[in-house]
């Protein structure tokens, strides 16, 4: 007999999420590669199971492969969990499913709660389309220039924080995106769930006042409006000829000043200090 990879969703925070397929899987494995054994191992001892456990994390799952083609040609069940939700998904696990696809092997999936979706319906955000990006960079810098390409996304935008870094990165969306409506997600599934909403500045001052952030986030960021999209599509098609018009294109839509001192200082290969000054006196004249 042919074996079989089965890659399981785990539950992000409540037990009650494994569902009876996964349980009756793991307990049918002859081997689970898993991210952190002592994390797996707490799951399989809630529910009374005795399997092998071998670490699979990113740093040594490309030699991790091998052997487990060898299982699974051999006739055994090979599981893959990550410590928590589907693998694969801003997880370990795509290199495996790749190299057991390529070697003509059977691959299940055996669904299990995901923070992503989860967070898009708790959201309450329109996501008829939306785009996960994960992690951001961490560095400032990088960040910003990131959420620059993504404020272009014709979606909602989802991405994963950790509760250090959730303040910061709060604050980068409000900078770059600050019209937009911004959801943070926390602690999903688990006793203190919770959902907190608002325009991208009001919501990160919120946040940022609080004592203490616990718990893994997700950030949700609403669709961009047809009248932002557009700007993008127009600038994008023709662009403007002059530093002057692009500062009046970016000041009608409605851009921060830094975000669009930032892009424009890129864009026309200037000094951002004075892109930075040339917008103030554009928008002061304006108001005049």
């Amino acid at each position: 007999m042919t074996g079989i990879l089965s890659v399981v969703g785990t539950p992000i925070g409540n037990l009650e999420d494994a569902s009876a397929r996964v349980i009756r899987t793991l307990s049918e494995a002859s081997v689970i590669l898993c991210e952190d054994t002592r994390v797996t191992g707490r799951l399989l001892s809630a529910f009374g199971l005795h399997v092998p456990l071998v670490r699979c994390d990113e740093n040594v799952i490309a030699s991790k492969i091998a052997p487990a083609l060898a299982r699974m040609e051999a006739g055994e069940r090979v599981v893959f969990v990550s410590d928590a939700g589907m693998p694969a998904v801003s997880d370990p696990g795509q290199c495996l499913v790749d190299a057991v696809l390529d070697a003509g092997l059977p691959v299940e999936v055996v669904p299990g709660p995901s923070a992503v979706t989860c967070a898009v319906v708790a959201s309450g955000l329109a996501c008829e389309h939306f785009f996960f990006e994960g992690f951001l960079p961490r560095r400032h810098s990088a960040q910003l220039a990131r959420l620059d390409v993504l404020a272009q996304v014709p979606g909602a935008i989802v991405c994963y924080e950790s509760p250090h870094r959730v303040v910061a990165t709060l604050a980068s969306v409000a900078e770059v995106m600050p019209h937009r409506k911004v959801a943070l997600v926390r602690e999903l599934t688990k006793l203190h769930e919770e959902v907190v909403r608002g325009v991208a500045p009001v919501l990160a001052a919120a946040v940022a006042a609080r004592d203490e952030v616990r718990g893994e986030c997700v950030i949700v960021i609403a669709s961009p409006s047809p009248e932002e999209l557009e700007g993008c599509r127009r600038a994008q098609a023709s662009g403007p000829t002059s530093l002057d018009e692009a500062i009046d294109e970016g000041l009608s839509l409605g851009e921060s000043t830094s975000a669009l001192a930032r892009r424009l200082a890129k864009a026309f290969k200037a000094n951002k200090s004075d892109v930075y000054n040339a917008i103030l006196c554009r928008a002061q004249a304006l108001d005049e």
